[in-house]
């Protein structure tokens, strides 16, 4: 008698799960949408502020200049100045390059490196981010709009349409950070970008050849094969003169890269390596231009301020779609790889970025940028780490690159006449061999071998098909893997951990029993339409195989499905209706179905539908421990 009276006082300490507070539907939804697109509560910090206040706050959250700038000291100029004009060495040769990858008239890169990052300054958010012209987003958009428009052929319709192109990519950031979308760029997996990012750059590397070898019919596919084929086919066009330069150039910048990475305190001279490498061979070629005439040239840069290109941008005419498209996809790589950067030194610093601010500033200045002679920018990771290592301490240091651009562009145009592109090349698979990450790869296939899929899926899309057809890739892919992962909820097996009141994975707990009578099962997932029939199929056929086990060791009978809902944070009605045809096709085995910790909406949806007063008297608990602990009991009694 004794026993029984412990047991009904145990049975006295069970809890129950209440219901949440009841709140109205525009409030759910309310909160809901909160969640989505205000998750980092931008309206916070004008909580319990006066008037004057909130207006100060209010020009601070647009201008984020105005957060900084008040407190700016002589050290952070000083600091400022080293880094601006530190990264400005670099900008020059890598803006003329890029903007040669793109098709375009190298002035454009030198133009589109002073512009935009006077207008990031103001509005960005990170202390950082070295902006300008990138690698992979000017050889997307050079490779599209090759696709139907020949950059020889019609350069003014070609210029139009890049022109075009950017100012629709960066009308679409701005639209993503004003109605803080940016929740859409997630779509592109870390493991697909690895991917993307190292096809694109052996693609980029591929077709510096042209400038390495001296060839002048070269393929404008972006494919491996058509550009390896046009690599041999072409061997008449070779120049001994150019391969020695550019392999000796070559060497020289992937020594300097080297000894940067080696030596975090020499980044100075992997920074200066580019800079140097166009003055020396600029000079060389002036001095023995006889000897080297072989050897091709910029020629003429014109000299002076960005011109106004509003009169230039296309919006009518046939082409105006592959402007659209084109602006849309380079608009997003752009932005992932900006933000992508923007983090990874906030993280490094201890401070936090705006992305929906990033997006609207990055936006703002392609936009700005499409109408004074500037093609898409946005953060280069180079830059930023050059920036970084060389102490930067505010987006001032952009400022001051700017100020180095244009005094390039006012009064040092003429001395690049005699660059040698051969030099450009160099630069440019110096700088996208970083984008190559194989650590990255191999850690993907030691952990997810799916990641490392979609990481390789992305990669041979680039190398074989486009750079375009390489990013959609990554971008089904990685939606693949998330609709697998919610129709395919992972459902595990539940043991007790002796001694304690702990229930885990059987096949991740060795210490973990099975508890006689019950079967434990464990849903990660929120139930939906699109798993609800799956989990119902998975848990009788789990049903099924612990009934095969029992008969096959003569143990006891299974009596009880216990599920623990602590990890299902939504149900909807496909939802409840799968578990009310579960519980009717479990009772007709005779077999009790419990529920454990339902939480928030889900045991809110479960009352309303009033299945859950079919739970109440003896199905619905707080834990797996006292729900055994109270069924037991009860088949005892």
């Amino acid at each position: 008698m004794s026993s029984d009276h412990a047991l009904m006082n145990q049975t006295m300490e069970i809890h129950t799960v209440g219901l949440p507070p009841k709140r109205s539907t525009f409030c759910k939804l309310k909160h809901k949408l909160s969640e989505i697109f205000f998750s980092d509560d931008p309206l916070h910090r004008f909580k319990n502020q006066s008037i004057s206040r909130k207006w100060i706050l209010g020009f601070q959250y647009m201008l984020p200049i105005l957060q900084w700038l008040p407190c700016y000291t002589l050290e952070h100029l000083r600091s400022d100045l080293i880094a601006g004009f530190t990264i400005a060495s670099l900008s020059i040769p890598q803006g003329i390059s890029y903007a040669k990858l793109a098709y375009l008239p190298p002035i454009l890169g030198l133009y589109s490196s002073f512009v935009p990052p006077l207008i990031y300054t103001a509005l960005g958010s990170s202390r950082h981010l070295g902006v300008g012209p990138v690698s992979i987003a000017s050889l997307v958009m050079g490779s599209m709009l090759s696709e139907t428009v020949s950059p020889t052929d019609e350069p003014l319709l070609y210029l139009h349409l890049a022109l075009t192109a950017t100012f629709f990519a960066g009308l679409f950031q701005t639209c993503l950070g004003l109605f803080r979308l940016g929740f859409i760029i997630d779509y592109l997996s870390k493991a697909t970008l690895v991917g993307f990012m190292a096809g694109a750059a052996v693609i980029v590397s591929m077709q510096q050849l042209k400038g390495l070898l001296g060839i002048v019919h070269f393929s404008g596919k972006t494919q491996i094969i058509p550009v390896v084929s046009s690599v041999f086919h072409e061997r008449r066009e070779w120049s001994w003169q150019t391969i020695v330069m550019g392999f000796s150039f070559l060497l020289f910048l992937l020594t300097a890269r080297l000894t940067g990475l080696k030596k975090p305190k020499l980044f100075w001279i992997s920074a200066a390596a580019p800079l140097t490498s166009v003055a020396i061979s600029t000079l060389f070629v002036f001095i023995f231009k006889t000897d080297v005439s072989e050897i091709s040239q910029i020629g003429t840069l014109p000299r002076g301020l960005n011109p106004s290109t509003i009169s230039k941008l296309y919006f009518h005419g046939p082409h105006l779609g592959l402007a659209i498209k084109t602006g849309l996809i380079t608009g997003i790589l752009s932005l992932t790889e900006g933000i992508a950067v923007g983090r990874t030194f906030a993280t490094l610093q201890n401070y936090q970025i705006d992305g929906n601010k990033e997006m609207i500033a990055i936006g703002l200045m392609n936009m700005a940028g499409s109408c004074s002679s500037c093609y898409i920018t946005t953060g280069s990771f180079s830059r930023s780490a050059v920036n970084y290592n060389a102490g930067a301490k505010t987006a001032m240091s952009n400022i001051v690159m700017s100020s180095a651009v244009l005094v390039a562009l006012l009064y040092l145009m003429p001395l690049f006449y005699y660059t040698p592109n051969v030099v450009l090349a160099a630069i440019i698979i110096t700088a996208v061999i970083g984008l190559i990450d194989y650590n990255a790869a191999m850690r993907l296939y030691r952990i997810d071998k799916l990641d490392f899929l979609a990481c390789l899926s992305s990669f041979f899309g680039v190398l074989f098909l486009s750079v375009q057809m390489g990013l959609t890739i990554a971008i089904g892919v990685s939606v693949f893997k998330i609709m697998l992962q919610v129709t395919r909820p992972n459902t595990n097996i539940l043991g007790n951990i002796p001694g304690t009141q702990l229930y885990q994975c059987l096949s991740h707990y060795e210490k973990a029993q099975r508890v006689p009578s019950f079967l434990i099962l464990g849903i990660g997932s929120p139930i939906y339409f699109a798993n609800s029939t799956y989990l119902q199929e998975r848990i009788l056929r789990w049903v099924r195989e612990e009934e095969e086990r029992i008969q096959s060791k003569i143990t006891t009978t299974l009596r009880c499905i216990i599920l623990d809902m602590t990890a299902v944070t939504a149900i909807d009605t496909s939802g409840i209706d799968a578990l009310r045809e579960l519980q009717t096709t479990l009772s007709k085995k005779s077999l009790q179905l419990v529920l454990v910790n339902p939480v928030g909406d889900v045991i809110e949806k479960l009352d309303k539908s009033e299945i859950l007063d079919e739970f109440r008297s003896n199905g619905l608990y707080l834990t797996v421990g006292e729900a055994i602990a109270d069924i037991s009991l009860t088949w005892k009694l």
